[in-house]
C-alpha cells in the first residue's frame, strides 16, 4: 500500500442507500472492492460525495471503521471528521483514529465562520491528533484557505497535504514550495497533475470510471482527459454528490435510494448522462447495467 503523500488517485466514494434510507453495507463493499481492483490508491469516507452531512455521527463513525477494518490492509483509509465545530471535529477525529482510519480530511469552518486566526488553532487542534488533508473548498464553506493560512499549518508533523479547488494556479504555487496537493476539480486534475506537478485528484468521476481515472492520473493521455471531460461536466451539472448517486443507479451499481434533500436528476439530465455513459466500455463503468430510469423507479428516504 502506497504512502499517503504518493497516493495519486483517491475516490471520494459514494455512500450508497437501502430501502430504509439506511447505509448498505453489502453494496458499499462492492464499490470498494471494484475501487480497489482498478488501482485506486485511497477513499474519503463520509465526504461530500459520500454525503457525510447527512450521516449521524454514529453512522459516520461506523462506516469509518469498517472501512478500515475490511479494507485498510489494501486501501488509504481517509476518514471526513472535520467539522465547523472544533470540539465536534476533535471528538470525532480522535475516535476515526481509535478505529484504524489512516488519515482525516479536516474543513475549515463553514456558515458560522471564523477569523483567519480563529482557522489556524482549529486546524492545529485536529492536527495535533493525527495525519490529514486539509480540504480547501470556498464554493461550500464560504471562505478561502489562502497561502497566509496554509503554508504556517504545512509546518505541522501531521500535515500532509490539501484538497484544493481553487484551481491549478493555486496548486502550482504550493507545489513549488514544497506543499502537496490533490485537486478537488475533475475537469482539471489531469492539467494539475501532468502540466502543474499536483500529487494527483481526489476524485468524484473515480466512482463510475475508476480505471479510466488511474490511466488519467498516470499517463499524459489528452485525448482520454478530453473524452472524460463531457462526463465530468455532466457530473457537476447539479450540487454534487446529485449526478453522481444518479449515474451509479443507472448504471445498477447501487440501489435507487436517495436520502433527503438530494432528487434525482431529471429526465432530460439523465439522458445527457446515458449517451455519455454509452460511449464508455462497458467494462470501465461500475454497474452491470445502463437504463434511464422513470420517476417511479427512485425512492426518497429521510
Amino acid at each position: 500500500m502506497k504512502l499517503l503523500n504518493q497516493a495519486s488517485l483517491i475516490t471520494a466514494v459514494k455512500t450508497p442507500f437501502d430501502q430504509r434510507g439506511d447505509i448498505d453495507l453489502d453494496t458499499y463493499d462492492k464499490l470498494v472492492e471494484r475501487q480497489i481492483s482498478a488501482g485506486v490508491d485511497g477513499i474519503i469516507v463520509g465526504g461530500t460525495t459520500g454525503e457525510g452531512h447527512l450521516l449521524s455521527w454514529e453512522e459516520h463513525l461506523m462506516l469509518i471503521a469498517h472501512s478500515a477494518h475490511k479494507f485498510g490492509e489494501r486501501l488509504l483509509i481517509v476518514g471526513n471528521t472535520g467539522s465547523n465545530n472544533t470540539r465536534e471535529a476533535i471528538k470525532a477525529t480522535e475516535n476515526g483514529f481509535a478505529t484504524g482510519m489512516h488519515a482525516a480530511l479536516q474543513i475549515n469552518p463553514y456558515y458560522g465562520r471564523t477569523s483567519t486566526v480563529g482557522v489556524g488553532v482549529h486546524f492545529e487542534k485536529v492536527l495535533d491528533i493525527g495525519p490529514a488533508f486539509i480540504y480547501n473548498v470556498p464554493g461550500r464553506t464560504g471562505q478561502d484557505l489562502t497561502p497566509e493560512i496554509i503554508e504556517p499549518l504545512a509546518q505541522h508533523k501531521h500535515f500532509i497535504g490539501l484538497k484544493e479547488c481553487t484551481g491549478n494556479d493555486r496548486i502550482a504555487y504550493y507545489e513549488q514550495r514544497g506543499i502537496a496537493c490533490w485537486s478537488g476539480n475533475d475537469d482539471e486534475c489531469f492539467d494539475g497533475r501532468h502540466q502543474h506537478n499536483s500529487h494527483g485528484v481526489i476524485s468524484v468521476t473515480s466512482n463510475i470510471v475508476p480505471e479510466l481515472m488511474r490511466t488519467l492520473m498516470d499517463k499524459p493521455d489528452s485525448a482520454l482527459n478530453e473524452q472524460l471531460q463531457p462526463l465530468m461536466s455532466w457530473l457537476f451539472c447539479e450540487p454534487n454528490p446529485i449526478a453522481i448517486n444518479t449515474a451509479l443507479m443507472m448504471t445498477g451499481a447501487v440501489q435507487t435510494n436517495f436520502r433527503l434533500p438530494y432528487q434525482a436528476l431529471t429526465s432530460e439530465q439523465r439522458a445527457q448522462g446515458l449517451a455519455l455513459l454509452e460511449a464508455i466500455d462497458a467494462d470501465k463503468r461500475v454497474g452491470d447495467a445502463l437504463n434511464l430510469l422513470a420517476e417511479q423507479d427512485f425512492n426518497y428516504c429521510y
